[in-house]
């Protein structure tokens, strides 16, 4: 049998400050996708915009962090949970994220789809940058499996212990099994950073687009609700609804949905940009 990969946490400290893998990532993450959104934003032409993507970016930092957080106490019923180092769950990020940003771009003035339509892009590498976060600190682990880069947490968050898969996520194990041994599971982190970057690629591939704007954060919309439909048969969660479906997989339906409405309702070409 295959020995699996014991995952350690990235973690160091400055002096008294402990900076972690998943704090370098968000931040490399949200620095990406201001660089991404601007560089378009001018190869466009859209000056005004791109020179208010600052502000915009620290909105959707602020809103992803309310709306992942918010997600996550809703979800376990658990106030406590708000102010718990973990618990940020990407679809509440995403929706919190959209709703800062709109509101601020309105105040602005500005143009929501024009911004929408580069933003899908700049979220996609974001979104794979932001994911080795969660490889670092060990967070976001996927069920038992033994197979290929299969990964042991003993440090994770939580740890991924046959007590922890149990108690959190409804995993069954054989009676007599020790509570405290680490199981091997799927590293879904790092299946998520791929098609992050494949998400990435085939978006980047479309930014020259002659349609609407918008035309493109509703492919974003697509191929998200993909890779979040898919990697959920993967992740250790315990959340399954009547039909088979976990709530995550029931939201990536939805954005799915409304992407192929976008892409239906913006397809109109235009002048190329």
């Amino acid at each position: 049998m295959r020995s699996p990969i014991v995952h350690h946490p990235a973690n160091f400290h400055l002096g008294p400050l402990e900076v972690t893998g998943f704090g370098l990532a968000v931040l490399a993450a949200f620095a990406v996708s201001q660089i991404i959104c601007q560089r378009e934003l001018w190869r466009r032409g859209h000056d005004v915009e791109a020179d208010a993507i600052p502000d915009i970016v620290l909105a959707a930092l602020l809103g992803t962090l309310i709306g992942a957080k918010t997600y996550y106490v809703v979800l376990t019923g658990d106030p406590g949970a708000f102010f718990s180092r973990g618990g940020f769950v990407f679809w509440g990020g995403f929706m919190g994220s959209v709703a800062l940003c709109w509101a601020v771009i309105r105040y602005k003035k500005l143009n929501f789809l024009r911004i929408a339509d580069v933003a899908g892009i700049a979220i996609a590498a974001g979104y794979a940058v932001g994911r080795t976060g969660c490889w670092a600190v060990g967070d976001d682990y996927g069920r038992p499996w033994n197979g290929f880069l299969a990964t042991q947490f003993p440090e994770g968050a939580p740890p991924s212990t046959v007590s922890v898969m149990s108690s959190q996520f409804g995993v069954s194990f054989p009676a007599g099994t020790n509570p405290a041994d680490v199981v091997a599971v799927h590293p879904t982190q790092l299946y998520e950073t791929l098609m992050g970057f494949i998400m990435f690629m085939v978006l980047w591939r479309f930014r020259a687009h002659t349609n609407r704007e918008g035309w493109l954060f509703g492919l974003y919309c697509v191929v998200a609700g993909i890779e979040r439909f898919i990697v959920e048969f993967f992740r250790a969660k315990d959340d399954a609804l009547t039909v088979g479906l976990t709530t995550a997989q029931i939201i990536a339906i939805t954005i799915f949905s409304i992407g192929v409405g976008l892409l239906v309702t913006r397809r109109r070409p235009v002048a190329a940009v």
